[in-house]
């Protein structure tokens, strides 16, 4: 039997983005998507991850699970808080999206710029980052970018605003940082715009599904690094 690999997202547009990265990167692995938008917005009502939406982040998990999956990974990193909780209920692997992302930013440098258009974005990733360094030994000094009112567009269907907003809030934060971190996966398309030789510029998908690949597939993932 393959192995299967549920995506449990909150916004349909990475829903594309992960299957497209599965196809390329995670050969024999068969996928599946579960969308629940409810858990974001409930989030940035409350303005902070609740018990309530961590349960029934919970009992997504375990649906994916019933549902034949034999890992799954949570997509949004405003929920990504709940991961370490799901790892200690469940007996296989919950992966968290933006979890490679934090590993690989504090190896790059020590002026972290950390951009996100949900203040329930950037809380928990500012927090992830800390929590990274101190496990590596690392000092490093985080600098937050807030891109207010962007996700307001992107829900409403204005993409192209959206990235014209976040682009100007990177625009800001490059020169002050060593490396930056795009707190969102749906962030991810604005990187390609900065071609310059500015600082190193991180986003979560393709290094999630680079974990994924070590976590479901070690032999092939051993072959290829």
């Amino acid at each position: 039997m393959s192995t299967r690999l549920a995506f449990l997202h909150t916004g349909h547009v990475l829903i594309p983005v992960f299957a497209q990265l599965a196809r390329e990167q995670l050969p024999g692995v068969e996928v599946f998507h579960m969308l629940d938008e409810s858990l974001i917005r409930n989030t940035i009502a409350s303005g902070s991850m609740t018990k309530l939406t961590l349960r029934r982040l919970l009992g997504h998990i375990e649906s994916a699970r019933e549902g034949g999956a034999d890992a799954v990974m949570v997509t949004c990193s405003s929920i990504g808080e709940g991961v370490p909780v799901a790892r200690q209920v469940f007996d296989f692997p919950v992966l968290r999206v933006d979890e490679a992302m934090a590993e690989a930013a504090v190896e790059a440098g020590r002026r972290i710029g950390v951009a996100a258009t949900l203040k329930t974005t950037l809380d928990p990733t500012v927090a992830l980052l800390r929590e990274t360094a101190t496990r590596a030994g690392r000092a490093v000094e985080i600098v937050p970018q807030l891109a207010e009112g962007a996700f307001e567009c992107l829900i409403a269907g204005d993409a192209s605003r959206h990235d014209e907003m976040l682009a100007s809030s990177l625009a800001e934060l490059r020169p002050r940082v060593d490396v930056v971190v795009l707190a969102q996966a749906s962030m991810a398309r604005i990187a390609a715009r900065f071609t310059d030789a500015g600082p190193r510029m991180l986003s979560s998908p393709q290094l999630a599904i680079r974990n994924a690949r070590a976590v479901l597939l070690p032999e092939a993932a051993s072959v290829r690094a």
